[in-house]
């Protein structure tokens, strides 16, 4: 019961969790997006991190404070860290309508943040989905295919190893087997045998079934990553669980040999001589009987030691990596034949960039400063309405009129109203706290949202800023 009951916390515990990470992140996407990256500084500073190096500081407390209303924390004097902060950006963080919880999920979420491994979901140049690759999908089956199948192998050798187990030990429970050991005085090979058992079992209840990692997909996307890595563990566990099937296998044929005669185990000798030869060759092991040419002078406390060969196949192992070992540097260091890892690197690292441009021209996406043109049609301004709405609202208001970022409907540009500088200020950001954005929109959405910001019709708002000029 104690156990059923830990297993019942340990779920409530793993699954509250789970949910407060889920709301962590949701509260991040709406609320600190905008202005805030998780791992590099933005308009604002990066997040992870933020935490500890407030708590460093000795004002953890204060870090609530400074979330909710910024400004009067600076006012009030009490925070040093909070004057270090404000002197990041020349505009205040605006006040934050968020409970102590709702800070703390948001910051486990960023402490606790790592880029998931999904398909590329970005939008193309029509406005839809961006499908994967097909090889990144085809390889994405085979590895789930052969997930798959390993998991079913794990069960099998799973229920293999119970009913295994289960037959040593009504078979040591016996009355006959009991019997046949105590006519052979040979209680100590038993106890052996039954706690060698017990360690293996034990082993494996303690480290089994710890190798399936949930991935972070989309909503439409596959709900369990599988990578390369995942699939070396299962199979090094399958491995193990076949080791131990084997192993107590042979443990159970040892205890039935146990309880059988002379001439029966003769018998049974003659029948599996090519396996016992097999395992001469593998192990060099002198016969039971002929241990006395092998047999040491020296003797400790009645125990004498036997003066038995290296096993041929540890042999063959060992001068197998020495020739490996010669072929390496020669391939490598001396004739150069294969490429050393940097210069590997180098290589891939040239070919994922011709890939690349490939992708980006086949998918529409080369366009940059260079050749950006302002879009006009009804379907684009739409696209850059909702992509403004997501992304720029925060610093410039639903209708562009400006709050923490200039207004950019007026006729005051600080940077120039023509496409191509809208498209540069957004894509690569400014100095005066302006994100850049290339990491978070490909380059269609970039020329779209840039198109709708001209589009905009003039709106009073936040006093000009910049240099007039007409539209």
């Amino acid at each position: 019961m104690k156990t059923i009951n830990n297993f019942l916390i340990a779920i409530i515990f793993f699954g509250t969790g789970f949910v407060y990470a889920q709301e962590g992140e949701q509260l991040f996407k709406t609320r600190c997006n905008t202005c805030h990256q998780i791992e590099k500084n933005s308009t604002g500073p990066m997040l992870k991190g933020a935490k500890q190096k407030w708590e460093d500081a000795g004002e953890g407390a204060m870090l609530y404070d400074w979330v909710k209303n910024s400004s009067t924390l600076i006012a009030s004097g009490k925070s040093a860290r909070a004057k270090e902060v404000a002197g990041f950006s020349a505009t205040a963080m605006p006040a934050q309508d968020v409970t102590n919880e709702q800070i703390d999920a948001i910051l486990t979420y960023v402490d606790t943040y790592a880029p998931p491994a999904v398909a590329d979901t970005t939008k193309n140049a029509k406005g839809g989905l961006q499908p994967e690759t097909k090889a990144t999908s085809e390889d994405y089956k085979s590895r789930l295919s052969i997930f798959n199948w390993l998991l079913v192998l794990t069960a099998v050798l799973v229920v293999i190893i119970i009913v295994l187990s289960g037959s040593i030990i009504m078979f040591v429970k016996s009355d006959y087997f009991k019997q046949k050991v105590a006519e052979k005085s040979n209680l100590g090979n038993v106890l052996t045998v039954i706690l060698t058992t017990g360690l293996f079992l034990t082993s494996f209840n303690a480290s089994a079934l710890d190798f399936v990692r949930a991935g972070e997909g989309e909503k439409d996307g596959p709900w369990l990553l599988v990578e390369t890595m995942d699939l070396y563990g299962l199979l090094v566990i399958n491995i193990i669980l076949m080791v131990v099937v084997l192993y107590l296998r042979h443990l159970f044929n040892q205890m039935v040999a146990m309880t059988k005669k002379p001439e029966e185990l003769a018998k049974a000798a003659a029948e599996n001589q090519p396996i016992a030869k097999i395992n001469q060759i593998l192990t060099d092991a002198v016969p039971i009987e002929e241990e006395y040419k092998i047999l040491m002078d020296h003797e400790y406390d009645g125990i004498q030691e036997l003066d038995n060969n290296l096993p041929p196949w540890w042999v063959w192992g060992f001068v197998a990596t020495i020739v490996f070992a010669f072929a390496y540097i020669i391939n490598y260091h001396i004739l150069g034949i294969s490429d050393l890892q940097i210069k590997a690197y180098d290589k891939e690292m040239v070919q994922a960039k011709k890939d690349r441009d490939k992708y980006l021209k086949e998918m529409a996406m080369t366009v940059d400063e260079t050749n950006v043109t302002q879009l006009e049609d009804k379907a684009a301004i739409s696209a850059g309405k909702a992509i403004f709405d997501q992304n720029c609202t925060a610093c410039h208001k639903a209708k562009g009129e400006g709050d923490i970022g200039p207004n950019l409907t007026d006729k005051a540009w600080i940077y120039g109203y023509d496409i191509k500088e809208v498209f540069t200020s957004i894509k690569k950001g400014r100095p005066n706290g302006m994100p850049e954005h290339e990491s978070k929109l490909n380059p269609v959405q970039l020329q779209q949202v840039a198109s709708f910001v001209l589009s905009l019709p003039e709106t009073a708002g936040k006093e000009p800023q910049g240099t007039m000029m007409e539209k």
